[in-house]
């Protein structure tokens, strides 16, 4: 990223966060209002929620990571955005105690839930149908397997390889991915194509 020259050595750096900041970014100008409230799941690095903050200055930010060294690379890469809210240590199986009541305008999560558990896609679909405003949106970035379409040969041996790593790990169906949605009485709205095979899902409540 070009837009922070924080050194540092708690700021992580993710050269795929780096990437596609800008076209999740142009995703979001368009499907989100002009202002509002929200919370980023698995914030990582920070890279995601400080590029957002800045271009998105109606917004205002709840980032969150379940890891310590997460958190401090958050914070370092937020230094001085006024619309971001100190990172929030969350883990997205137990996360009731730490947002409360709160509730949030959007929920935006990228690149879990093939380095996570399943059990994570269930959890983030309750988050959601719990913490989203009426007209919230659910927005999640990532890498999908879609029934019918030939999975590209990048993201087989993506898979490949997450699961050599983690049998827990791996590429999730779209189609069990909008099932648990659905369960949480979220609908999928919008499935977008993005760069290097990945997608956006915008899901809402329907109605």
């Amino acid at each position: 990223m070009t837009d922070a020259t924080d050194p540092s050595p708690t700021r992580r750096h993710s050269a795929a966060a780096e990437r596609n900041c800008g076209p999740i970014l142009g995703v979001l100008g368009r499907v989100l209002p002009a202002t509002g409230t929200a919370l980023e799941v698995a914030s990582g690095t920070g890279q995601h929620v400080a590029h957002f903050a800045r271009h998105l200055p109606g917004w205002q930010w709840q980032p969150s990571d379940p890891q310590p060294e997460s958190l401090a690379s958050i914070a370092a890469w937020c230094t001085g955005l006024a619309n971001v809210a100190a990172p929030l240590r969350l883990d997205v199986l137990d996360a009731g105690q730490a947002l409360g009541a709160r509730r949030f305008d959007a929920v935006y999560c990228a690149n879990m839930l093939h380095i996570a558990p399943w059990a994570t896609c269930a959890a983030l679909m309750a988050l959601a149908a719990t913490h989203l405003a009426p007209r919230g949106q659910l927005v999640v970035y990532g890498p999908f397997i879609v029934d019918g379409v030939v999975t590209a040969p990048g993201n087989l041996a993506f898979d490949a390889d997450l699961r050599a790593r983690d049998p827990a790990w791996g590429l999730r169906t779209l189609g069990d991915v909008e099932r648990q949605a659905n369960a949480h009485g979220l609908r999928l709205g919008e499935r977008i194509d993005m760069p290097a095979n990945n997608l956006v899902l915008v899901f809402d409540r329907g109605g």
